[in-house]
């Protein structure tokens, strides 16, 4: 059976085709989305739950020789932990979320590991680590989506950004890329796809075109934005080449990550010392609060739980006129509460799209810390990212030398109305804005395609 595969950096979602229609499929009760987390007691449990799902003898000959030191611990510390299957020490989505809240200084813990996939410079341990962390997350999906089908799947198409993270484009989107394919032929998909995403939720707007239009897909994702001006309609739905119909592109790494992580920096690490005076009359160094907020850049979490950091921070706590605002966040750090205080900032940054005021629940760093911002402010510290957002529709309008009939906006972030409001300043009121399925539009897009490359 075939689907269409969207593993996106907030959210994964799985379509089937059902009468010709593109469906969700329902992962965990009637929700078709589950974030992307993922909590382990140990490292090496991951490796042991691929290891024990691996049906081809040479696979399971490669992979345990690849992987054969995490498979050793594996064993040591199943008894350690008091379990007799790593399953039951490995958790997805929310239940992650929550085991992590529980116990941050504890276990292995990873949120939107798709934002890392592109990084440059990995060394082989770290693509191993990232294929295994992939291909569990996805088999999660795989087999809660067989148990709701009753069938086996074995063909994909897995969406993708125009361009991962990484200072070299086209060698980070070659990584990123073998790592999800490796991952998906893992887990049992044996033909895999893959499709751009913001064409993706461009086909589910296609099939409801009763006339020939050209679409400007805006896709603001968890960790990217894709811009893609595209020719659409009866005449062209048929086509498997799109090539033609393909006017403009543009893609970078700026999505809903983004935002949160600006919205923490700026709104909230305030309370926790950034903007402190030093009696020195120097101005508080700034790295340790961005860092600690930088949860998807491997070498800013590496840099703030580093030992330099440490040694600054006792430094800093006999120079700054705040001592209490830096032991503040010196309990973050030691509570490893960076990851949920970015949470925070993220159901923060969602209630703002809704309300003029938030205030922010931060009791698990301090009992009654809730530091406010109002949707002005936040407007003011996402000004940066909003730009670069324009500067990616303005460029994908110029390739294509021509304006929009309809511009389609999806993405999770991109139920912000600071988006629409970016697209307005462009495009004026004359052009018409739809809304998709900010969640499931890619997801649904993947699922048409599948059909069409193996239907």
């Amino acid at each position: 059976m075939f689907v269409g595969f969207d593993y996106g950096t907030s959210n994964c979602a799985m379509s089937f085709i059902d009468n010709d229609t593109a469906q969700l499929i329902p992962l965990y009760g009637d929700e078709a989305f589950v974030p992307s987390t993922l909590y382990a007691l140990e490292r090496a449990f991951i490796a042991e739950l691929i290891a024990a799902q691996l049906s081809d003898d040479n696979d399971k000959r490669t992979f345990a020789q690849s992987r054969s030191a995490l498979l050793g611990q594996a064993r040591a510390e199943k008894i350690e932990h008091d379990i007799e299957n790593v399953r039951d020490g490995i958790f997805f989505g929310s239940d992650a979320i929550a085991h992590y809240i529980g116990a941050p200084g504890e276990g292995y813990f990873i949120k939107s590991p798709k934002s890392f996939l592109g990084a440059s410079g990995l060394r082989q341990q770290s693509v191993d680590f990232f294929e295994d962390i992939v291909a569990a997350m996805m088999l999660n999906v795989k087999n809660r989506a067989e148990q709701y089908l009753q069938k086996n799947i074995t063909q994909v198409v897995i969406g993708r950004p125009v361009n991962f993270q990484g200072i070299n484009a086209q060698e980070s989107n070659r990584q990123a890329q073998a790592i999800l394919a490796a991952a998906g032929k893992r887990i049992g998909f044996t033909d895999i796809e893959f499709l751009f995403e913001p064409l993706a939720a461009g086909f589910d707007f296609e099939t409801r075109l009763t006339e020939n239009k050209t679409v400007l897909v805006v896709d603001v994702g968890g960790g990217t934005t894709d811009c893609s001006m595209v020719l659409m309609g009866p005449q062209h739905i048929q086509k498997l080449d799109r090539t033609r119909d393909f006017l403009g592109h543009t893609g970078e790494r700026i999505g809903g990550n983004d935002f949160d992580i600006q919205l923490a920096q700026k709104i909230l690490m305030p309370h926790f010392g950034m903007l402190s005076a030093l009696k020195t009359g120097l101005p508080m160094p700034i790295m340790p609060f961005v860092n600690a907020m930088a949860i998807n850049d491997i070498g800013a979490q590496t840099e703030f739980y580093d030992l330099k950091t440490t040694l600054l921070l006792e430094r800093l706590t006999r120079e700054t006129h705040e001592l209490e605002l830096l032991e503040r966040f010196i309990t973050m750090r030691e509570g490893k509460h960076n990851f949920a205080v970015v949470r925070e900032a993220e159901l923060g940054k969602i209630a703002l799209s809704s309300q003029p005021q938030h205030s922010f629940p931060l009791a698990f760093v301090e009992k009654n810390l809730a530091p406010e911002c109002n949707a002005e402010n936040y407007a003011d510290v996402s000004a940066q990212l909003l730009q670069k957002i324009a500067a990616l529709i303005s460029e994908a309008t110029a390739q294509a030398g021509t304006q929009p009939h309809i511009v389609y906006i999806t993405g999770g972030s991109a139920k912000s109305p600071l988006i629409r409001k970016v697209i307005r300043a462009l495009f004026g009121d004359e052009i018409a804005i739809v809304d998709g399925d900010h969640f499931g539009s890619v997801a649904a897009g993947l699922g048409v395609w599948a059909k069409r490359v193996f239907g």
